[in-house]
């Protein structure tokens, strides 16, 4: 069974950086488009950075400049390193792959950024 595992959460302070990684168990990692999401309290699901597995990227505007995805296809993991956080990155953050038949999420991780 394919599963992606988020981890790297945690507080941080603004300013600061966190990385997240997302491990893709299975054999789709390589050809499929990964994203990031979050969910900030009391608000919608926001897709915030994606991967194509040729490694081309786009982001969020509210996050350009100061995030980077990255994928590893030898490790089947998908990074997201954050930098400049502020208090507004505060939220779930999740990983997600999906097909035209099938959607898989993370479990989510959780990222606080403190003023």
């Amino acid at each position: 069974q394919v599963q992606l595992v988020e981890s790297g959460g945690g507080l941080g302070q603004a300013g600061g950086s966190l990385r997240l990684s997302c491990a893709a168990s299975g054999s789709i990692f390589s050809s499929n488009t990964m994203r990031w999401y979050r969910q900030a309290p009391g608000k919608q699901r926001e897709l915030v950075a994606t991967i194509t597995n040729y490694g081309s990227t786009n982001y969020a505007d509210s996050v350009k400049g100061r995030f980077t995805i990255s994928r590893d296809n030898a490790k089947n993991t998908v990074y997201l390193q954050m930098n400049s956080l502020k208090p507004d990155d505060t939220a779930v953050y999740y990983c997600n792959t999906a097909s035209s038949s099938w959607i898989l999420w993370g479990q989510g991780t959780q990222v606080t950024v403190s003023s």
